[in-house]
């Protein structure tokens, strides 16, 4: 008796494309839990009171931390303001970007075949680091008022 399934390679998991598909699992399943958290903060307004927690830094001390104002951003961004996404987080605005090129790089390598390797050295990392303490400090210093979410 032969094998139908040996034969026929457009039986699911047998055929070349199976093996593209199952790389695809993990960015797939990654952009999709960021959707879904970028469409739960496009339903649910941050602005409104009540429904997020408020920056316990600011909280604590009246100064906006790097994230502050992130959930407004994104919310913003979701409905296709960017100006006001950029007035409420411009560092968030450059991270979701990122991602996006990020992603995007891994999905072509993904499919390629090629390894998805992110390796950043420590000039990177160290100016990352850098960009994000002068946002910090810029935007709680009086004349950064216009980096305040």
């Amino acid at each position: 008796m032969r094998r139908v399934n040996a034969e026929n390679p457009r039986v699911a998991g047998t055929g070349p494309d199976a093996g593209v598909l199952r790389r695809l699992a993990v960015p797939g399943g990654l952009l999709a839990a960021v959707a879904g958290a970028f469409a739960y903060v496009g339903a649910v307004d941050p602005g409104e009171p009540g429904h997020y927690p408020v920056c316990p830094l600011f909280r604590l001390t009246g100064l906006y931390c790097p994230g502050c104002g992130g959930l407004r951003s994104a919310h913003a961004f979701v409905h296709g303001d960017l100006a006001t996404a950029l007035t409420d987080n411009a560092l968030a605005v450059g991270g979701y970007l990122a991602f996006a090129v990020l992603w995007a790089v891994w999905v072509i390598r993904v499919v390629r075949g090629r390894p998805a390797r992110l390796d950043p050295g420590p000039v990177h990392l160290w100016g990352l680091g850098a960009l994000t303490l002068v946002f910090t400090v810029v935007r709680n210093l009086p004349s950064g008022g216009w980096l305040h979410p």
